[in-house]
């Protein structure tokens, strides 16, 4: 437990260091520029140019703001996002907690954040900020439902709450029969086979809307383009945050950085294998054996990590993408989206897991 807490504690903030810089020259390659240059080689030193800056930010509480409450918000969305860090495994037997009911508890504690934005508008007494927060505590307790959903159809099929379980469940060290497409019936066991044909997308191919369905729901959860509403900078000046200035604002992004690291480490964990290798063994060529290193050891801590980084980098990517691609939601487009459309589609693959594991197909 002790090394998983200095693991995530080095992490993430060099998560953020990393996915801000990228961010600013994947949104610079997809517009066709440079994005940062002039700040040490290629602009790696933008970023800490701008930590300085903010540490040398004066930090204003504004005279008519719920003083207590203005301060304690950026505290209290940070904390709920680092928080869910607690459970996550990185590698075999680098699990986190351990806890019995990480998904639960995942869940649980990352919806704190909403009393977080909501007392950050509150708080600041400003009209900006407080339709700001009433929007994000709108969208996130929306999109909420379709994301809880998708993830239900995960542990219908796992069984299991614990994330650490679920992740052995879906490679070569699996304690249970591994069947191809989950067919039971047919018995074409590929437990020794592992790779790709062992994840969760794999043994329900339902499962790939419902990581369609995940998807969308936490770029909504994360504030994230084309969900970026509580942040709307064209009509909210900054939203929720507007009132806020040097560390205080850094601790709203980091907390979005954290999020989207959060979102994408789970969203590998629930559907895309964990941290277990995406090539199966070919016959002789025996390729998940060895690019997957034995549980207890140095390779199998490096090797699961690795994958596991390497999938939830891959899904950051594609936020990114999707950022600056798509253009923002319009307010009913966005609730549209979430009660209309995803909502009924995450009943639907609820219903349809449900029925998959009960007949055993």
């Amino acid at each position: 437990m002790p090394v998983t807490l200095i693991i995530f504690l080095l992490l993430v903030p060099g998560f953020v260091v990393i996915g801000v810089y990228l961010e600013r020259k994947v949104s610079a390659f997809i517009q066709d520029r440079l994005g940062p240059m002039e700040v040490g080689k290629w602009g790696l030193l933008q970023l800490f140019a701008d930590l300085l800056k903010l540490l040398q930010k004066e930090d204003i509480v504004p005279k008519a703001a719920d003083r207590r409450l203005f301060l304690i918000a950026p505290i209290v969305i940070f904390a709920s996002v680092f928080t869910g860090f607690a459970v996550v495994p990185l590698a075999p037997d680098l699990g986190g907690s351990g806890a019995a009911v990480g998904v639960f508890f995942l869940m649980t504690i990352v919806s704190v954040d909403v009393i977080g934005l909501l007392m950050a508008g509150w708080g600041s007494n400003n009209k900006f900020a407080l339709y700001g927060a009433m929007r994000a505590v709108a969208q996130i307790i929306s999109y909420e439902v379709p994301l809880g959903l998708s993830i239900l159809c995960v542990v219908m099929l796992s069984q299991t709450l614990d994330l650490q379980v679920i992740s052995f469940q879906q490679g070569i060290y699996s304690g249970d029969t591994v069947y191809l497409f989950g067919m039971r019936r047919f018995g074409i066991d590929v437990t020794a086979v592992g790779g790709f044909l062992s994840w969760n997308i794999i043994r329900n191919p339902f499962l790939i809307i419902a990581y369609v369905v995940y998807f969308i729901a936490s770029l909504a959860e994360c504030n994230r383009a084309p969900f970026d509403l509580p942040e709307g900078e064209s009509e909210l000046v900054a939203g929720f945050h507007t009132e806020y200035s040097g560390m205080r604002w850094a601790l709203f992004m980091l907390s979005e950085y954290g999020m989207m690291l959060l979102v994408s480490l789970l969203g590998a964990i629930l559907f895309l294998g964990s941290w277990n290798t995406p090539f199966p063994n070919i016959g002789p060529l025996r390729l998940a054996d060895w690019t997957s290193g034995e549980p207890g050891t140095w390779f199998g801590y490096l090797s699961g990590a690795f994958w596991l980084l390497g999938k939830a980098m891959l899904g950051i990517l594609i936020q990114m993408w999707a950022r600056w691609t798509l253009p923002r939601l319009r307010v009913d487009q966005l609730m549209y989206l979430g009660w209309k459309v995803l909502t009924p589609v995450g009943l639907v693959l609820f219903f349809v897991s449900g029925v998959w594991r009960l007949l055993g197909i």
